[in-house]
């Protein structure tokens, strides 16, 4: 009698910490007040994601995967070219074409004036916005299985890379957030849509040796998901805790740009909105949702703590460089213990340290912006001075080298 292998219907991961899950988020429930009962069919939802693939970008990355002599192979180089140009180009593979003719096509529901605003938004943040991404939104992310072991499986963050990783996401972040950066072939639309082929690529090249039955797909609907989370809603959250004002507007255009950020990438729609409450809402479902601490999670906090010392900040002097440098490790994770508190350093594998850097971030935040601010003109003064403090940020992270984001892998 012949016997089949039946694979659960949810990878092992999920669920798997709800307790603590549940405790993380709980700071989620007391700033939004949103409903502490779970819904149960948002979680069989996020539990049934995580099996779920970006399906035009899984067929691009199999056309990248076709030998050269097949005419129906992609190649790097026919995708960058056509994704600098806006408009159709001819005599290209079908595959590609497709993929084009989708990710050209703007929804609707795309408001260009709440775009811009929400850009205009985020570079209103500056360096707030860069701490709570580096530290809440990346290195607190790193408290769950998933994710975190699939960067260490791919090399793409840790050991010598990962200053430069970390500048890839800040470059793509600024991109994104400059004036006209997301519309189609405009440069942030460009880096955003490379990512996309970029997750598609690492999926098809690592799924095959990657425990399915313990995560899920390498790069899931559910992960991508969180991770859009962590964008938005999360980075409203956290500045605001830093002592940054948000008028209702504001926040809403942030969430408006990031809504159409995940379509771009490739999220499912029942993952996108532009409704921060909601946003929130599905953030606590993903944190209950969510695997354990793995090693791979300590491993690479670890690594983006003391990848602060090898910034560059342009002293003369090479004592004041090197000061600099430890400064700013320490400011890291005197800060991080503010987000993630004494439990969450544990988990990470870091020192905790008491939070002087955070609460200097919210005195000067309420200097700069409820005071400076509050003047004529001051929120164009803060959204010029934002940009050019997160420039200098990405500079000090790139040692002088051209801001990009990283190439398409090798799609065999």
């Amino acid at each position: 009698m012949s016997t089949t292998t039946t694979r659960p219907a949810h990878p092992a991961r999920f669920r798997q910490a709800e307790a603590r899950g549940r405790r993380i988020g709980r700071p989620l429930l007391v700033a939004s007040g949103i409903d502490r009962e779970l819904d149960e069919a948002l979680m069989q939802r996020i539990g049934a994601a995580l099996l779920e693939r970006d399906e035009l970008g899984a067929r691009l990355a199999e056309a990248m995967r076709l030998p050269p002599s097949d005419p129906d192979r992609v190649s790097h180089a026919q995708l960058a070219a056509a994704l600098a140009s806006p408009h159709r180009t001819a005599a290209l593979p079908p595959t590609l074409t497709a993929f084009l003719d989708e990710v050209r096509q703007v929804p609707d529901w795309v408001d260009w004036d709440r775009v811009e605003r929400g850009a205009a938004t985020y570079r209103y943040l500056g360096r707030s916005a860069h701490d709570v991404l580096l530290q809440l939104s990346l290195i607190g992310g790193y408290r769950f299985g998933g994710p975190a072991d699939l960067l260490v499986l791919t090399g793409g963050l840790g050991g010598a890379n990962t200053l430069r990783r970390l500048a890839e996401t800040q470059a793509w972040t600024l991109a994104v957030s400059q004036p006209g950066g997301m519309r189609p072939g405009a440069e942030g639309w460009r880096l955003t849509v490379h990512v996309r082929a970029m997750h598609a690529l690492v999926n098809s090249r690592f799924e095959r040796r990657w425990d399915r039955d313990r995560f899920g797909l390498p790069i899931n609907q559910a992960d991508q998901a969180g991770t859009l989370g962590l964008f938005d809603a999360t980075v409203i959250i956290g500045c605001r805790a830093l002592g940054v004002p948000l008028s209702r507007q504001q926040r809403d255009d942030l969430m408006h740009l990031w809504r159409y950020l995940g379509w771009l990438l490739g999220v499912h729609a029942d993952f996108l909105t532009d409704d921060e409450r909601e946003r929130t809402r599905i953030n606590y479902h993903v944190l209950v949702a969510a695997g354990a601490q793995t090693q791979a999670g300590r491993d690479l906090a670890r690594a983006s703590v003391d990848a602060q010392v090898e910034r560059s900040f342009g002293h003369a002097s090479p004592v004041l460089e090197r000061l600099h440098q430890r400064y700013a490790r320490a400011r890291v994770l005197s800060m991080l213990t503010a987000f993630v508190g004494v439990r969450g350093m544990r988990d990470l594998g870091l020192p905790a340290r008491v939070p002087w850097a955070f609460a200097l971030a919210f005195a000067g935040n309420t200097v700069r912006y409820r005071l400076l601010g509050a003047l004529p003109g001051g929120r164009r003064r803060l959204e010029e001075r934002g940009a050019r403090v997160q420039q200098e940020l990405l500079a000090s992270t790139f040692r002088g080298s051209p801001a990009q984001v990283g190439a398409l892998p090798d799609a065999r």
